[in-house]
């Protein structure tokens, strides 16, 4: 019976192997030829006169005939798609990157972004992170490239600053975590919400994390202290600690991170581990308090804030813009 079931199981994986590379074939396929329709649409309307209309009627015809021929797929929608994927990726050597690794779903969500710095990150770290076309949508809406960005404004920094910025965000957006918008909110319930929804949070810090432990306990000899969340981050090759406060941040959060990092360096940290990172997870910070303490010039400990529900795109970029703002006054 164990020999029939391997057989089978065996079989079955062969199928599904041979489903999937079917499956990206077509996908690749396809890929290439919506571009070059978009390619041979935008060639043709630089023949016409009067550029934006012509396009237009163009696309409205050329919808009608191949309508008439294959069919459902060809919508007017569906060719100014095709048309605004040749512009946006015009060189044909990444055509073959992205054919083979990206869906046209995915496309179609990154290719109407405006900045192309922003496009070459979403499309990297949709193959590199395997992001879901929902998980796309949702690093886009809540700005993932731009928060990351707002942290990476300091040219000054020593060597190895700007790599660590790549992993910190300001604000994170746990509008997953469904917690109440408003009002007080207990840390304990903030760092169960974390746990229950680990999978999401884990992709809302980003690349390379994995969860260790929740209140982990550093004991030395005449004290016990627990920390809310322990991270590895295998990119980093480091430990990254997370302090939960609900509260505006203090000083004294400050000093207390900046002790846990030490005593964790200390009593917890491998011999090929890179120093720890600490990360105070608040509602709001002083940038005064920021400016004058540990925080300012630190590679090693960081305050970012957090927001219970998603942000409207009006509402996070002036959010960035304040703190683009607040960080360009310090240098």
């Amino acid at each position: 019976m164990n020999a029939l079931s391997s057989f089978h199981d065996d079989i079955k994986n062969i199928l599904e192997q041979a489903r999937h590379k079917a499956r990206s074939a077509v996908n690749a396929a396809m890929v290439e030829a919506y571009w070059l329709i978009g390619q041979r649409i935008v060639e043709e309307e630089q023949h016409g006169q009067h550029k934006a209309q012509y396009g237009k009627r163009l696309i409205e015809d050329l919808s009608t005939a191949l309508t008439n021929d294959f069919g459902k797929g060809f919508s007017y929608a569906n060719l100014y798609n095709c048309r605004l994927f040749y512009q946006k990726f015009p060189e044909q050597t990444i055509l073959y990157t992205l054919c083979r690794e990206l869906s046209w779903s995915h496309l179609r969500l990154i290719m109407r972004l405006e900045s192309p710095q922003a496009i070459e990150y979403y499309c990297k770290e949709t193959r590199e992170q395997q992001w879901t076309v929902r998980q796309l949508e949702r690093n886009i809406k809540s700005h993932s490239y731009q928060r990351l960005l707002a942290t990476q404004t300091e040219p000054s920094k020593p060597s190895g600053y700007s790599l660590h910025l790549e992993f910190i965000k300001d604000p994170y957006v746990l509008e997953f975590l469904q917690l109440p918008e408003t009002g007080p909110l207990k840390e304990s319930r903030l760092e169960q919400a974390i746990i229950n929804e680990l999978q999401k949070f884990l992709l809302e810090l980003g690349k390379g994390f994995s969860f260790v432990a929740r209140q982990m306990r550093i004991s030395t000899e005449t004290s016990h202290f627990y920390i809310d969340l322990v991270f590895y981050n295998y990119l980093l090759k480091c430990f990254v600690i997370i302090d939960l406060k609900t509260d505006k941040l203090s000083h004294q959060d400050i000093g207390q991170m900046d002790m846990y990092v030490r005593m964790f360096d200390d009593l917890k940290r491998g011999e090929d581990d890179n120093p720890t990172i600490g990360i105070i997870l608040c509602d709001s910070k002083d940038e005064t308090i920021v400016k004058y303490s540990v925080l300012e010039g630190s590679q090693k400990l960081f305050a970012s804030k957090y927001q219970r529900v998603l942000p409207t795109e009006e509402e996070l970029i002036a959010e960035l813009a304040r703190e683009k703002r607040l960080i360009n006054m310090e240098v």
